[in-house]
């Protein structure tokens, strides 16, 4: 079989107490360092740690829980099963082990289903279930890979609520993700991979591109009139219900924009500047610089 470089030169550092944002297109090996990081494969050449220790030790291993993408959990057990399987695993005393269990099942919101069968389980009580697992040991790192995978619109801002309730209690996040909008919310720090390699690492805020990208008008009674001259002038424009929303490319053009608003005896209902987002980060990092 042909040799691949899944990464190469890959380094970052995770502080403590931080959510870390963990980013990359499919292919880029988010998902091989993740693996080396938790001990599962070995790297061909470099050196990882957690905590000072070398990954894969015990003394690594022990501090950290993690949570892989796709949690396999045999379908006969319940999730009060599978969770003290995982916490005898760890090496929890046994008088310890109910107590425990039934304390993550509670954070994790489904203690009232402790006792189902795994198989009769949403994919949102498999995450939780998974997630339970991997804080069952106290970690003092949480590696997530793609927690919100396969959830809807209620159970990634359960997921996400979890992971926030997890960083005040005084744990380390680590996740992978392809949802860009949670980065946002979540991310104190991110590192974006493309081919193998890291191409942007830091502080999120720092990151992102402070200056004004794009300007949104919203103007009601607007006719098809006015819309192309807006048109003509370079804008995009777009309708939302009654509204017509004008883009404005660069703050020296909104004043000529809201006084031809204003002479045609429109309603100027919002201004709202547009900063970079994290998707524009990682479109201009990860996605645009791979076509060239």
């Amino acid at each position: 079989m042909r040799r691949v470089d899944a990464v190469r030169g890959v380094s970052f550092d995770v502080p403590r107490g931080s959510i870390f944002g963990f980013l990359g297109p499919n292919g880029a090996g988010k998902t091989t360092t993740i693996k080396i990081l938790t001990g599962l494969i070995a790297p061909t050449s470099g050196q990882a740690s957690l905590f000072g220790f070398p990954v894969g030790t015990r003394k690594a291993r022990a501090r950290l829980g993690f949570l892989p993408e796709n949690p396999y959990i045999y379908p006969y057990l319940s999730p009060r099963e599978f969770v003290e399987m995982s916490a005898r695993l760890s090496g929890m005393p046994s008088r310890q082990i109910g107590a425990r269990t039934r304390q993550v099942l509670n954070e994790v919101g489904i203690l009232y289903a402790a006792e189902r069968p795994v198989c009769r389980l949403s994919k949102g009580m498999l995450q939780r279930a998974g997630l339970a697992a991997a804080l069952v040991a106290d970690p003092e790192l949480l590696v997530l890979d793609e927690p919100m995978s396969g959830l809807d619109p209620v159970g990634r801002k359960e997921v996400r609520d979890l992971i926030f309730d997890q960083r005040h209690r005084g744990r380390t996040i680590f996740f992978s993700t392809h949802i860009l909008s949670d980065v946002e919310v979540l991310c104190d720090q991110v590192s974006i991979l493309r081919k193998g390699e890291v191409v942007v690492s830091g502080e999120l805020r720092t990151l992102l591109k402070s200056d004004v990208r794009r300007i949104d008008v919203a103007l009601l009674g607007a006719d098809a009139g006015f819309e192309a001259r807006c048109q003509a002038s370079g804008h995009k424009t777009r309708r939302v219900a009654e509204r017509l929303i004008v883009e404005v490319e660069g703050e020296e053009r909104l004043a000529p924009l809201l006084r031809d608003a204003l002479d045609a005896n429109l309603r100027i209902t919002e201004v709202n500047s547009r900063h970079e987002t994290p998707e524009d980060l990682f479109l201009r990092e990860a996605i645009e610089e791979t076509h060239v």
